[in-house]
């Protein structure tokens, strides 16, 4: 009598979805890009890839590598009043970067975003999808303010982390949120 379920043992789905992902991404970008299309060509069923990875999101996520969760940015964004989303998103950006789990991982998405046109369009397409139109949406926020808003927090992680630039570069946390928060409300206030 043959067995059912998964078969026992290490199992290579989840890495062949990976690199059928990444094909996907590569070929048709985040948006083209489907949970059918990457499972076709992984040869699974589609409810695989949402077993292992969730969402197409978080397949993107894993494909890149990338230091941090969506849904986790969205939900900060959201959670809490609404004159306080600067302080709360300047908060969790200065964490990530801090961070030792996340502080390499950023400055490799930062190399790769700015040398590769490709990856700097599949991470544009991702950003509007999975994030900047979720919140400006869920805000009715016009979405010029909210890319003005990721452009000011990413002005500041190029002069804080990259270039190093002092007195940005050793300033407290707490200084930097007292700074630079208000202009990053600005946006979502304005």
């Amino acid at each position: 009598m043959a067995r059912t379920g998964r078969r026992p043992g290490q199992t290579q789905t989840r890495d062949d979805i990976l690199v059928a992902a990444r094909n996907q991404f590569a070929a048709h970008g985040f948006r083209g890009a489907t949970i059918r299309g990457i499972a076709a060509e992984a040869g699974v069923n589609p409810a695989l890839v949402h077993h292992f990875f969730g969402s197409k999101d978080q397949v993107f996520v894993e494909v890149l590598n990338l230091p941090f969760n969506p849904a986790l940015l969205v939900d900060t964004l959201l959670s809490g009043p609404r004159e306080q989303i600067g302080e709360r998103i300047l908060r969790l950006f200065l964490g990530l970067w801090e961070s030792p789990d996340t502080q390499l991982p950023f400055f490799a998405l930062v190399r790769s975003v700015t040398t590769s046109p490709e990856v700097a369009d599949q991470m544009r397409q991702f950003l509007e999808t999975a994030v900047l139109g979720k919140v400006a949406a869920a805000l009715d926020l016009p979405p010029l303010r909210l890319t003005g808003a990721a452009a000011q927090m990413m002005g500041l992680a190029i002069v804080r982390y990259v270039v190093k630039a002092e007195p940005m570069a050793s300033a407290t946390e707490d200084e930097v949120v007292a700074l630079v928060a208000p202009v990053v409300q600005y946006y979502f206030d304005g």
